[in-house]
């Protein structure tokens, strides 16, 4: 029986996938999250009066290194020649919330969705750690991929 799941062998075991007969292609994927808060919170982030900073300038270099280190924390995910990652931040003042955005783009033989997933949880749990002192209720929500493209198994786009 074929599993979906590539991750594990036919004895069940887990093990890396094996890419090397896959064609080397630009792959790209995007995927976005959020971070709700308390208005006063947002409130700090938005006027730079955070104690430990520019909250968001902080996020998004944490979210690039989260792409770019993603293999040392996902045991099974390739190391990969990550050739772009862009990390933008949204504020939403109604919803007291920050939206992450990020893309990870890379030529190479697998996707990239791990490290755009990665960088944008990394940019949402910086900006809890940054502002964790004035809000430890902050939440964490709708991580997903919202796309992705290259590769054998083509472009891939979430339905809402």
């Amino acid at each position: 029986m074929n599993s979906p799941l590539t991750h594990f062998d036919a004895q069940g075991q887990a093990h890396m996938v094996d890419v090397s007969a896959k064609a080397v292609t630009h792959r790209i994927a995007r995927a976005t999250g959020r971070i709700r808060m308390l208005p006063a919170t947002l409130a700090l982030i938005q006027g730079g009066h955070a104690k430990k900073g520019d909250v968001l300038g902080v996020a998004r270099i944490a979210a690039i290194q989260g792409a770019k280190r993603t293999s040392d924390l996902i045991p099974l995910c390739h190391p990969l020649p990550i050739t772009r990652v862009a990390v933008e931040f949204r504020i939403d003042e109604a919803a007291s919330t920050v939206h992450c955005e990020a893309q990870v783009e890379t030529l190479g033989q697998t996707g990239v969705e791990m490290e755009a997933l990665t960088a944008v949880q990394l940019g949402l749990l910086t900006i809890y750690d940054m502002c964790k002192a004035a809000d430890r209720g902050m939440v964490m929500d709708g991580i997903r991929v919202m796309e992705k493209k290259g590769g054998k198994s083509g472009d891939w786009v979430a339905g809402d």
